[in-house]
């Protein structure tokens, strides 16, 4: 199966709904990873919180902050778009999602950062889908 990292400075948050997102749409097409170039000690508590309430998914329970080098060999890395350079990751596709990182924001602005996520896996799930 492919196997696709979602990749974020500090994975604590974008990263992280997206892998659960990943898991949670496309699961069937790619499995999903997420990791930073350093870690938060704890996922953020609004993305913990807003991704209960929006899709009944406890990302604690199956996720945790990682680094780059905790990751198997990945076929597609999706950068969210954290404004500095991404380390290079051997893949055969790479892209970027150029995500505001909604940390300290509304839960109104944080909810519209979430369902881009969702827009953008339910869109990568039909690109790989169809290969």
């Amino acid at each position: 199966m492919i196997k696709v990292a979602f990749i974020c400075t500090h994975n604590s948050c974008r990263s992280q709904i997206a892998e659960a997102l990943g898991r949670h749409f496309a699961g069937g097409v790619f499995e999903s990873y997420s990791a930073g170039t350093e870690t938060k000690p704890q996922i953020n508590r609004d993305a913990v919180r807003l991704m209960k309430q929006l899709y009944g998914i406890d990302i604690e329970k199956a996720q945790r902050p990682k680094l780059l080098s905790e990751l198997p060999p990945i076929d597609v890395v999706v950068t969210m778009g954290c404004g500095v350079q991404c380390p290079y990751l051997p893949c055969k596709h790479r892209e970027d999602w150029g995500l505001n990182d909604p940390t300290g924001t509304s839960d109104e602005e944080f909810i519209k950062v979430i369902r881009q996520i969702e827009s953008n896996v339910l869109s990568l799930k039909e690109r790989l889908n169809a290969l």
